[in-house]
């Protein structure tokens, strides 16, 4: 009996063995064949739309896979947003277009999502069209003294200051088309603790726009002054250039907001000669100035960074820790060939342990 039991395993093993490497192979070329579907843009916003006016969000989406594509099923998130898609067989690498339209009949934000259901997945492939209802479109009435390649721009500059840790600040440049085509613009390089926002995310000839730059200060890694560039392309995928570039600086601030009274009583307290610089060259290729620095405080001072927005300038330091009553000397030079190429206004940061001042601005002002 244990003979024909033994017999039977090897058999049932044996069965088993074969049998797997079956599975495999009829299961690999599902996972290689695999449908996929991708999508030039997956949220479209539209800006700002008038109300009771229907808008349109066209997604440009392409089979990526090596098999037909069907789509069987799209659902939107509410009956408002009604949807055109390809019915029949879409042929591999093949493109074609989605249509989602909003009626626009509520006031306010919207966001609406599209989920398109095919035999590429058993998940929906999602989208979004978003925007903001309006009774009336007010455009931008500034001036766009900059242009960076089809686009008017604003700002080419952009200061996040004063930011606590923990803050989300946020930076908008308007945007006008100045081509006799359609752009999507796209903010490119963007840094780590940055994230960009298009509305609308195509514009039309002569249309207006925002881009958003959301800061995120947790990200952050230093106090003091960054210092980045993030460039302006036209289309997602551009290439950077030098004429499409956007200056991006930020002032993190140390927090003092847990010092108790008698801490604040003896905290250190920094006085300077002059927080302000007026310099004129005269002909001269260079001009130094010099400015005070003094500790009022009762305790020691500690000058923790000094750094420049701008090239041109050099700074130097006799000390960076003072004690009561004590002065250090600050030696500022200009070089008048270079601050001419300055895109910001000439300033020196600094920060310091002084719980009522952590930040001071020196501002320089060429003549």
């Amino acid at each position: 009996m244990k003979r024909k039991n033994s017999t039977m395993v090897r058999g049932v093993a044996g069965r088993v063995k074969a049998f797997l490497p079956f599975c495999l192979f009829t299961l690999l070329p599902l996972n290689i064949h695999a449908q996929q579907i991708s999508a030039k843009n997956e949220v479209i916003d539209c800006g700002s739309v008038v109300y009771e006016q229907p808008v349109t969000a066209k997604f440009e989406l392409q089979n990526m896979s090596s098999n037909p594509l069907v789509i069987k099923n799209v659902r939107t998130s509410c009956g408002c947003t009604t949807v055109e898609y390809p019915k029949g067989q879409i042929a591999p690498g093949e493109s074609f277009v989605v249509n989602a339209t909003y009626d626009s009949r509520q006031m306010g934000h919207f966001f609406k999502d599209i989920a398109l259901y095919s035999d590429a997945s058993q998940q929906p492939f999602y989208l979004q069209i978003r925007g903001v209802v309006v009774e009336e479109i007010i455009d931008f009435a500034g001036q766009y003294p900059f242009t960076i390649a089809d686009l008017n721009v604003d700002r080419n500059n952009v200061e996040f200051d004063d930011v606590n840790r923990g803050d989300r600040p946020v930076q908008k440049i308007n945007v006008r088309n100045a081509s006799t085509k359609s752009v999507s613009p796209v903010v490119m390089h963007l840094p780590s603790y940055m994230e960009a926002q298009v509305s609308p995310t195509t514009l039309a000839p002569g249309r207006q726009g925002v881009i958003s730059l959301i800061l995120d200060s947790k990200k952050v890694r230093d106090y003091g002054l960054t210092q980045t560039s993030v460039f302006l392309g036209m289309f997602p995928g551009d290439k950077v250039h030098p004429d499409k570039e956007i200056s991006v600086s930020t002032v993190l601030l140390p927090a003092f907001t847990e010092m108790t009274e008698s801490q604040m009583a003896i905290a250190p307290q920094m006085q300077l000669s002059a927080e302000e610089l007026n310099i004129t060259f005269g002909g001269k290729k260079k001009k130094s100035e010099t400015i005070l620095i003094q500790n009022m405080g009762r305790s020691e001072l500690e000058i923790s960074s000094l750094q420049m927005f701008t090239e041109g300038m050099q700074v130097k330091l006799n000390k960076t820790r003072l004690m009561p009553n004590e002065e250090a000397k600050l030696k500022i030079t200009v070089d008048a060939h270079q601050i001419k190429k300055a895109r910001s206004k000439p300033r020196i940061l600094m920060i310091t342990n002084d719980p009522k001042r952590p930040k001071l601005i020196i501002n320089v002002n060429v003549n």
